[in-house]
């Protein structure tokens, strides 16, 4: 199968395309830096600037499936002008991809998008699932609603489309992780806010193997990609900790220091949401890490 990967070069991405060229795939994927591009039997890059709305339509030549990861991160403080460049990240370049397809005479048959659980309000009871109707009234909902919609329009071409509402991914040296345990390595163990607040996390791995799961399920719909088992704040402090075998003896964060320095992207640390991913194993998949107890074995030991 020829896969058309965009963002591969970002944490999924590289990771994902790695295990489908060891697979025997051929993985195409579009950068905006020339020098980047390669060429390969099977693997093969292509030059595109969504900006300008240009791209190499070449990009497309027997390709069945494409993932589109690309988007501005959003651990970046949150000016004006960076919002609008978290969503014309995703919604820009979404487009751009469509109105290509629209004009060629292509063989994709699946649009598989990244997406993110922040679309889900921030809750400490509730448990969201795929059918949840309810939209977080802040930025972050603005921009999965918008990121989700522009997906949408695959299917007004024929193409099955899926979206992969994924929450915080977990690496031994890349992303959050790295940053969130490293006041705990200092001996430094502080709970934020009142530490209730829900992380719903993945593994690298498995956030991988679900995008290579819908590639070979060819799956369609909204899907949460979370680890089976949220945690807290204050869990999460704790384990680290405990792995470390430091006290907790630090003060909590205070919550309004956080929105003090950081304004409305505070609410990455002090919000959460817990998401079922019911839907997801009963297609099949079955999680590596459903627990960070057992992810921490292998985070913490790289």
């Amino acid at each position: 199968m020829t896969i058309l990967i965009t963002g591969a070069t970002g944490l999924i991405g590289t990771a994902l395309t790695s295990q489908l060229l060891d697979q025997g795939h051929t993985v195409h994927f579009l950068t905006t830096r020339k020098e980047k591009i390669i060429t390969t039997p099977n693997h093969k890059g292509f030059y595109w600037n969504p900006t300008n709305h240009d791209i190499d339509l070449h990009a497309f030549k027997d390709v069945s499936c494409v993932v589109n990861l690309v988007g501005a991160t959003i651990a970046k403080r949150w000016t004006t002008a960076y919002k609008e460049m978290i969503i014309s990240s995703r919604v820009q370049t979404t487009n751009l991809l469509y109105k290509s397809l629209k004009i060629l005479d292509h063989k994709v048959t699946s649009f598989i998008s990244a997406s993110g659980i922040s679309i889900y309000p921030n809750s400490k009871n509730t448990v969201y699932t795929e059918l949840s109707k309810d939209v977080a009234a802040n930025f972050l909902g603005q921009v999965v609603v918008a990121w989700e919609a522009s997906a949408d329009q695959f299917f007004d071409l024929g193409i099955e489309v899926a979206k992969i509402r994924t929450g915080l991914v977990f690496d031994a040296s890349q992303g959050a992780f790295p940053r969130m345990i490293q006041p705990i390595k200092m001996g430094i163990p502080s709970i934020v806010g009142d530490g209730a607040q829900w992380i719903s996390w993945i593994h690298i791995d498995d956030v991988v193997a679900i995008y290579n799961h819908a590639i070979t399920k060819n799956l369609r719909g909204v899907y949460n990609a979370v680890a089976p088992v949220a945690i807290t704040n204050k869990k999460f402090t704790d384990l680290v900790a405990s792995y470390y075998k430091i006290p907790m003896w630090a003060p909590n964060v205070p919550g309004f220091l956080l929105r003090l320095f950081l304004g409305s992207m505070s609410s990455l640390a002090l919000e959460g949401q817990q998401v079922s991913v019911l839907k997801l194993e009963k297609t099949g998949f079955k999680f590596k890490y459903p627990t960070l107890g057992q992810a921490l074995n292998y985070l913490l030991k790289k």
